[in-house]
């Protein structure tokens, strides 16, 4: 498939302005995000997007945005992740992440077999690392769990792996969604349902578990609706922010009724727990 590519270039650049722009572009055409030192990019299906309609958006930021576009040719996304991206991934010693197209990795107690779509985004990001570490570190036997900003699915299917009774799978990108549903199927994974949407999809159902890798201000505001479907006693972790952002996760959380039990970090990057009493 053929892709557009936005370059967004912020001033001030900031992790905050660039979760902010990631937040308000996502409700658009857009189905996935990457970022480098320089930029943000997101990309769009197709050989053209409405510039205009971004750039009105973009307009009503507290912050300078300049845009560039590029087409990016249709071109064998296996093999460009197998030679630029995507290499077999061995997570706290114990769960091997790879693709079907690799032939020489580790033997591991636990394996998950990720079919790559296009190269942007690899599921080993830090904030990935450290969730998917605490869950190897965890007993889920029979435990109810939420996945929030499912991804690849990496996170839920894990949790199946490690004895979950069922899982829901929800992101906001259709070719999370797309690329959730293949995954399970492509590791066997049966008592895992995504979901297309976001927290509003939420409130019928409780969570013993629920795990949240998103940006900072989704958290933010989402942290409302995840207490209301966490159960008593039942554990929540948060991802996909820096470590200078708890304070105000932790304002948040403890403002409607969570407690902090405890966070890890890497280069940076946290996974923080929360409890609800």
């Amino acid at each position: 498939m053929i892709y557009t590519q936005i370059s967004f270039k912020l001033t001030p650049d900031s992790q905050e302005n660039r979760e902010i722009l990631i937040a308000l572009l996502s409700d658009i055409a857009f189905e996935s995000f990457d970022e480098n030192d320089e930029s943000v990019m997101g990309y769009i299906p197709g050989e053209s997007a409405n510039l205009d309609e971004i750039r009105e958006i973009t307009a009503l930021l507290p912050f300078m945005v300049s845009i560039e576009d590029e087409t990016i040719p249709d071109q064998n996304w296996n093999e460009v992740w197998e030679k630029n991206y995507f290499k077999p991934l061995l997570i706290g010693g114990k769960c091997l992440v790879r693709a079907p197209f690799h032939t020489e990795y580790e033997t591991a107690e636990f394996e998950l077999v990720i079919e790559p779509k296009m190269a942007f985004g690899t599921g080993n990001h830090e904030t990935t690392t450290l969730v998917a570490e605490q869950i190897l570190d965890m007993d889920l036997t029979g435990k109810t769990v939420l996945d929030m900003g499912c991804g690849t699915g990496i996170l839920g299917m894990l949790a199946s792996l490690k004895g979950a009774k069922n899982i829901t799978a929800i992101d906001i990108d259709s070719w999370s969604f797309e690329s959730t549903v293949e995954n399970a199927r492509l590791n066997n994974i049966f008592n895992l349902e995504a979901k297309l949407g976001d927290a509003g999809l939420l409130g019928n159902e409780t969570y013993e578990i629920i795990f949240a890798n998103i940006h900072k201000n989704v958290i933010i505001n989402d942290l409302p609706i995840y207490e209301s479907v966490l159960q008593s006693g039942g554990k929540l972790y948060l991802s996909g922010f820096y470590t200078h952002d708890m304070p105000d996760v932790k304002a948040k959380a403890e403002s409607v009724g969570l407690l902090e039990t405890g966070y890890h970090e890497k280069n940076n990057w946290v996974v923080y727990s929360f409890e609800k009493s």
